[in-house]
């Protein structure tokens, strides 16, 4: 299973991995990462999960401010995704990737409309920039453009399609010029693909790539299969060495963000935030909070069992290196030194506890025991139980702490052979099946 795996499974996968495109996608979307986390933390301070502390912010008028910092950062990642596609792909290339960066900027704000219609009054409105798209709405036009943008951008550097000026010339005003060509193309074709939707189809291209593409993409993730399917693809890929989290996260966390700035448009909408309403379970924080919290297949419970329980040298001194680390979501040490990595004998807990922590995560929410995730997020440095209060208060610090203590008991029979495995080694004792039974009863 493991040559199979190793020849044929892998090979494809990483080469899919690595593409251009996808490692654009990747590179691209951890420009947003700091304007999501300022954004979390003044939507964190605009929307306190405590009922008197958020009343006072609401009544002193505080709650304005903040969401304006808000719409100002997290509101608008779109924007920073766009640009960050671009700017990576054409950067990966060997080319200067600004400009490529400033392209995708204007073809995004091109295809929206620049009207819209007030409800109440009938009126139209002209001459603006529609913040509906410029969040999780707008996420996968963001990265379709960036990519087309990135591509044909370093099509025309490669074939040395650009003006060129002589080297005395300083450099940021040769790059503007040799922008020039590729600019009017791009910027060209994509007024017409706009004049395109507005006449054939009397939408935007934004709309129609949300109605076709986004909305299904969306559905699908936020459905107990989908979240089975990202908490086994991550710990999955990890025992074999390969880097799971950044693999299912580079190509899953645009979509998966924009579910959770639609459930923040619910909140502003005045409406509760319920899958009746349109509410989404899957969200970052989800994938965060409850998958890879500590680290990819959730291991603090196999560091909690080295420190305290383990009869092994190698175990005991493992654990106390990992536990700080493995707090802050750092499990490396673990993964490798156990090792879980090609071990038949972690990988079932190692798989099993993110995926039960799936299960009983989404029914919590679906059934409202605990409340959906808004587009608050924090640090995935942050450490348990601290970041489900912050995310969704102590209902949410509270299911993750259940979570994390049922996935101790579930990694506690591998963890106590492994260890009886180590101390028969250590000791010079056989490693056999009586020997080994007798280690794990004394632990």
């Amino acid at each position: 299973m493991n040559e199979w795996i190793n020849e044929k499974l892998l090979p494809p996968v990483l080469k899919f991995v690595n593409t251009k495109p996808i490692t654009a996608l990747r590179n691209g979307m951890l420009y947003t990462m700091p304007f999501t986390i300022v954004g979390s933390i003044f939507l964190l301070l605009a929307n306190i999960p405590y009922e008197p502390a958020a009343n006072w912010v609401t009544d002193s008028g505080l709650a304005v401010y903040f969401n304006q910092a808000f719409g100002a950062s997290f509101a608008i990642m779109a924007v920073f995704a766009v640009m960050g596609i671009a700017y990576s792909y054409v950067k990966s290339e060997g080319f200067e990737g600004l400009p490529a960066g400033m392209i995708g900027l204007v073809i995004f704000i091109m295809f929206m409309s620049a009207e819209i219609t007030d409800v109440e009054s009938g009126a139209t409105i002209s001459n603006i920039i529609n913040k509906d798209w410029t969040g999780g709405k707008g996420m996968i036009t963001a990265i379709l453009v960036g990519l087309v943008v990135g591509w044909v951008y370093s099509w025309f550097l490669r074939h040395d399609i650009r003006i060129k000026l002589p080297e005395q010339v300083p450099e940021n005003v040769a790059n503007s010029f040799t922008a020039l060509i590729p600019a009017s193309v791009l910027i060209t074709g994509a007024m017409l693909v706009y004049i395109f939707f507005d006449k054939v189809f009397n939408t935007t291209f934004f709309q129609f790539i949300y109605d076709v593409l986004q909305s299904p993409l969306q559905g699908v993730t936020d459905t107990l299969g989908g979240a089975l399917i990202i908490g086994f693809l991550v710990p999955f890929f990890w025992f074999f060495g390969v880097h799971g989290s950044t693999i299912v996260g580079g190509i899953m966390e645009p979509i998966l963000q924009a579910n959770s700035l639609e459930n923040t448009e619910i909140l502003n909408a005045g409406k509760a935030l319920t899958i009746e309403n349109g509410g989404h379970i899957v969200t970052k924080q989800f994938m965060d909070q409850f998958q890879t919290v500590t680290g990819a297949g959730m291991t603090i419970g196999l560091v909690v069992f080295m420190v305290f329980f383990a009869k092994s040298a190698q175990f005991k001194q493992l654990g106390r290196l990992s536990l700080a680390p493995a707090i802050f979501g750092i499990n490396e040490p673990i993964t490798f030194a156990t090792p879980i990595v090609m071990n038949p004998i972690m990988v079932i807990p190692f798989i099993l506890t993110p995926v039960v922590s799936s299960v009983i995560t989404y029914f919590a929410l679906y059934t409202g025991l605990v409340p959906l995730f808004t587009a608050v997020q924090v640090p995935w440095t942050t450490p348990a139980i601290l970041s489900g209060l912050l995310i969704g208060g102590w209902r949410t610090a509270l299911l993750q702490a259940f979570v994390l203590v049922l996935g101790f008991f579930i990694y506690l029979p591998f963890a106590r052979k492994m260890d009886a495995i180590n101390y028969a080694q250590e000791t010079g004792q056989p490693i056999e099946e009586e020997v080994l039974e007798k280690i794990e009863a004394e632990q």
